[in-house]
Formats: structure tokens, C-alpha cells, sequence
């Protein structure tokens, strides 16, 4: 069983900064990327970061610059530094993992945390 757990949203004004972190527990292994998503009020979760196992990182283009993702492999937890917010990062934050190498699994998804920017 794989376990996720994400942490550190909140509602700020426009322009602050928020730093989300993500664990991952249970049997997950050998993870390949990791990946920040997030939900506005439509079904679709849209990727907002990801960072290999080698620490090659991509974002949507809506956030480059403004957030940064990072990993810490002995822990299997994420960050997702994000700064400059705008109201339009409003959404729940959701993280996920590929693990398993080759098997490339998917864990199942967390509770996420939202994400509030309002003046």
C-alpha cells in the first residue's frame, strides 16, 4: 500500500509565497519522477511540475518562474516552492509518484491541499 500525504497549503494574498511538501510512504520503491498537480473546480487535474530521479524538472508555462520543485530521494518527499502567487493558482494541490521502475506504477491519490490566493 502507497500512501500519500500532502501539507503546507493555506490562503495568502496575492504575490506571497507558499511551500508545499509531499511524502510518500508504504511500499512504494524505486520512484521514477515525481509530479505536482492540481484541480480547479473541473474533473481534470492539471500537472504543474514534475522532477526525475536525476533531478530534471519541467513546469507548466503558467508557472515558470515562480515555483520550484525539488525531491529528497532518501525520504521520498517533495516540495513545491511557490512564489509570486496569483489567483489563478487558486486549486488543491495534489502530489503523485512513478515508482516501481520499469513497472512504472502510479500511487493512488492523496487528500491534497488547497491552495487559496485572494486579496
Amino acid at each position: 500500500q502507497v500512501r500519500l500525504v500532502e501539507s503546507g497549503g493555506g490562503l495568502v494574498q496575492p504575490g506571497e509565497s507558499l511551500r508545499l511538501s509531499c511524502e510518500a510512504s508504504g511500499t512504494v520503491f524505486n520512484i521514477n519522477s515525481m509530479g505536482w498537480y492540481r484541480q480547479f473546480s473541473r474533473p481534470q487535474r492539471e500537472l504543474v511540475a514534475a522532477i526525475t530521479s536525476e533531478g530534471r524538472t519541467a513546469y507548466h508555462d503558467s508557472v515558470k518562474g515562480r515555483f520550484t520543485i525539488s525531491r529528497d530521494n532518501s525520504k521520498n518527499t517533495m516540495t513545491l516552492q511557490m512564489n509570486s502567487l496569483e489567483p489563478e493558482d487558486t486549486a488543491v494541490y495534489y502530489c503523485n509518484v512513478d515508482y516501481a521502475g520499469d513497472r512504472h506504477l502510479a500511487a493512488p491519490w492523496g487528500q491534497g491541499t488547497q491552495v487559496t490566493v485572494s486579496p
